[in-house]
C-alpha cells in the first residue's frame, strides 16, 4: 500500500479522521496539520487500517480498547488545560510500569505512581 494511502480504512474510521480534522480546524490549526493529527488519532484508537491487507487486523480488540482509554483520557486533560508534560500522571500504573521498563529504571516494581512518575520525569 503506498504511503498516504487510506484504502485499508474502514467508512467508519474515515469519517472518525474527519471529524476529528474538522475539530482541529475549528480550533484555528492548518489544514495539513489537522489531518495529519487526525489520522494519528485514529491510527492510535484502531491500530491502523481494518479492512484486509491493514495493520489494524493484527491488533486485538482489548488493546484498541486500551489505547481509546488512553487517548480519551489525554484529551480529557488537555480540555482541562493540562499539558503534556501532565500527560505521566494522565496514565494509568501499568503504562508507567511498561515506560518505566523501556527506560529501564530499577526499584519500579514497588514504586507507586507518584514515585514512577517522578522516576520517570527524572530518567528524561
Amino acid at each position: 500500500m503506498p504511503r498516504g494511502s487510506k484504502e485499508k480504512y474502514s467508512e467508519k474510521q474515515k469519517r472518525k479522521a474527519e471529524h476529528i480534522e474538522e475539530g482541529y480546524k475549528d480550533k484555528g490549526v492548518p489544514e495539513k496539520e489537522a489531518e495529519a493529527r487526525a489520522w494519528a488519532t485514529v491510527n492510535k484508537q484502531s491500530g491502523g487500517g481494518e479492512r484486509a491487507g491493514g495493520s489494524g487486523k493484527h491488533k486485538s480488540s482489548s488493546e484498541k480498547a486500551k489505547a481509546r482509554k488512553s487517548s480519551a483520557k489525554r484529551a480529557a486533560a488537555t480540555r482541562r488545560g493540562q499539558s503534556r508534560q501532565g500527560a505521566l500522571e494522565a496514565k494509568t500504573k501499568d503504562e508507567l510500569l511498561r515506560e518505566a521498563r523501556r527506560k529501564n529504571i530499577h526499584g519500579r516494581s514497588t514504586m507507586r505512581k507518584q514515585e514512577l512518575v517522578t522516576a520517570l520525569r527524572n530518567a528524561s
